[in-house]
């Protein structure tokens, strides 16, 4: 590898050349490497082929989570967020027992035990986990999908940003197929209550529990808003905005 120096700098490749800009600065360096063609067919990188064909099942798992659930992660993710699901999908296909290596399913997977708790619990804002914003016991009804956080008192209970005056709770109930591609997403009512010492008991009630050959995943969000002029203004604060599956199924 080697830095550019002059006064034109190039990105891209000129024959044998690519060129390139990391941190600020231009590189040169030498194409190399393995064909692609030769990676599809040597019987040499049998390994390589199949460890890239699970790669590409756990990437579209993710893919496909993401997708089902909408706007949902748009309110809460980090800048990770993809990259980290992707990383759980591919420890979720590892309890695949059943599927050759290289072909194993992340839906095998989570028809385990231990493959729906690879799952559970999975924040998908990693700078707001649930457990460090929200310190109150709450209690989900798998049947219902019904979430309900008892005698909160937000201002002593809650993590909240600066100039935060309510805090938002939703829950949501995915059902989700990763061998058909079916997903049918419900949302609960959104419970909002000024962050102050009142006492206050948050019940969220989806209208229903789909059903589905796959797995059920039920999600609690926390969002941050400030009043004014009795509007209130979203907080998009990343540090606190929270997305989290609670429970799978």
């Amino acid at each position: 590898m080697a830095k550019q120096n002059g006064l034109v700098k190039i990105e891209g490749t000129i024959e044998d050349l690519t060129f390139y800009t990391k941190d600020g600065k231009n590189f040169v360096r030498r194409k190399g490497g393995i064909s692609k063609e030769r990676i599809e067919n040597d019987p040499n990188f049998v390994r390589t082929r199949e460890n890239n064909s699970e790669f590409t099942t756990a990437a579209g798992a993710g893919k496909m989570l993401r997708l089902a659930l909408g706007s949902l992660i748009f309110k809460a993710k980090d800048s990770k967020m993809t990259s980290r699901l992707m990383k759980t999908m591919s420890d979720i296909k590892r309890y695949d027992s059943t599927s050759a290596r290289g072909k194993r399913q992340v839906y095998n997977g989570l028809a385990t035990p231990d493959g729906k708790l690879m799952l559970n619990g999975f924040d998908f804002n990693i700078n707001a986990p649930l457990s460090t914003v929200l310190f109150s016991v709450y209690d989900l009804d798998t049947a219902t999908g019904v979430v309900t956080i008892p005698n909160l008192v937000p201002q002593e209970q809650i993590r909240y940003p600066e100039g935060a005056t309510h805090v938002s709770f939703q829950c949501a109930v995915l059902a989700i197929d990763f061998e058909t591609e079916a997903s049918e997403l419900v949302l609960s009512n959104i419970e909002n209550v000024p962050v102050d010492l009142t006492p206050t008991s948050v019940t969220l009630t989806p209208p229903s529990v789909p059903a589905t050959t796959g797995v059920t995943l039920f999600l609690l969000g926390v969002s941050f808003f400030q009043e004014f002029n009795g509007v209130q203004y979203s907080l998009k604060n990343e540090e606190y905005s929270v997305l989290q599956v609670i429970e799978v199924v």
